[in-house]
């Protein structure tokens, strides 16, 4: 199984984006450092333009120059620094994929030009007290999905 770890710099932007999003799906593309077997660290994620009230609309054209940014920035070392997957909001629904994100994420692990072993998908909204509510979902070219887990990383 999985894990995904989210650094408090990572765990505050995710805030920041569901707090100024409101009611509206917002997303964006996950980054991270392979750090052990099944251990990766969000290292950065983009925000990218609200949603609607339930759909955000991937656009990966919106971080294509972060992407290429991070790979350069990490020496393109793709086996230890690479895109992981993606990330939305469901602000008025349980942080559950839906059907919906269920085929997104499947295209683009079964996508041979992207070439992924595997892409997770983190969905995340806010508690009532304001904290983070968040599932990791792991997808796989065979058109498997895998419940992951999320740690938080402490400051």
């Amino acid at each position: 199984m999985l894990t995904l770890i989210l650094p408090p710099e990572q765990h505050e932007l995710l805030l920041a984006a569901l707090r100024k999003a409101g009611r509206r799906e917002v997303g964006g593309i996950l980054m991270g450092e392979h750090v052990g077997p099944n251990l990766f660290i969000v290292r950065e994620m983009t925000v990218h333009r609200r949603g609607a009230f339930a759909s955000f609309v991937r656009r990966i054209e919106d971080a294509m120059g972060r992407l290429r940014a991070f790979f350069q920035q990490t020496g393109h070392d793709y086996t230890r620094f690479n895109y992981l997957g993606e990330w939305h909001s469901h602000p008025s629904f349980a942080p559950y994929p839906s059907r919906t994100d269920d085929l997104s994420m499947l295209q683009i692990v079964q996508d041979e030009e992207v070439g992924a072993n595997f892409a997770v998908l983190l969905i995340a909204k806010l508690e009532l007290e304001g904290g983070l509510i968040a599932t990791v979902h792991t997808y796989l070219p065979d058109g498997t999905r895998i419940q992951s887990n999320i740690r938080l990383q402490s400051g």
